[in-house]
């Protein structure tokens, strides 16, 4: 059984460099506004869930602590934002090596909904369209998001936005293959849509959207 705690949250963050940086008052006051979070967000606070809450909830902690201890918003926005969207390298290589095979969409069609469906817990519901797409595509969407349901109650969606330009970062730049997006549900929309195209050649449009986001 995994433990919602402040400490272990931290540890499997996308900030846990950041936090090693800041000040013991800072980290004590980071860790103090966790606890407050899990208690308030307990009913999302199951296993599949662990790895997005601990996004989620430090997220909050610093972006408000931070800004507690002196910073501007902007300031604190652009240290946890950066932080963040640094931490994805390993995630976009991945992909990124992933795309170079050439059965690497019928590779994604079968790891990305096993570890949604393995690492999402209360709060998220996906449309997969596996058994409507032709070889070249794979689209899904979702349409219950926990990033929504937190951010949004909280009058955060700035931080939700971010978090929906970290998939921008992971498949915005795959080799053969485009990613097309229109909307996210934390940017507004009904739903967050993801659409994967293969091509032949490595001559595709990579990163496409129809509106501004």
């Amino acid at each position: 059984m995994k433990q919602y705690t402040p400490e272990k949250l931290v540890a499997i963050s996308r900030y846990k460099t950041l936090f090693s940086m800041l000040s013991p008052e800072i980290q004590r006051d980071v860790y103090s506004r966790m606890r407050v979070l899990i208690e308030e967000e307990k009913q999302y606070c199951d296993q599949g869930n662990y790895k997005h809450l601990a996004q989620i909830l430090t997220t909050i902690a610093l972006y408000e602590v931070l800004q507690q201890h002196g910073k501007s918003e902007p300031e604190t926005f652009k240290i946890v934002s950066e932080s963040m969207w640094a931490a994805l390298k390993p995630r976009k290589a991945f992909f990124q090596r992933l795309a170079r095979l050439p059965f690497s969409l019928s590779l994604m069609k079968k790891v990305l909904p096993f570890g949604f469906r393995h690492g999402s817990g209360a709060g998220w519901h996906y449309t997969w369209h596996l058994d409507e797409d032709p070889e070249n595509r794979f689209h899904f969407e979702c349409r219950e998001c926990l990033y929504k349901h937190i951010f949004g109650k909280r009058d955060l969606m700035k931080l939700g936005a971010m978090f929906c330009h970290s998939d921008v970062i992971a498949f915005g730049s795959l080799p053969y293959t485009d990613f097309k997006r229109t909307k996210t549900l934390c940017q507004g929309g009904d739903c967050c849509d993801f659409d994967f195209v293969r091509h032949k050649t490595d001559a595709g449009d990579g990163w496409k959207r129809s509106e501004s986001i």
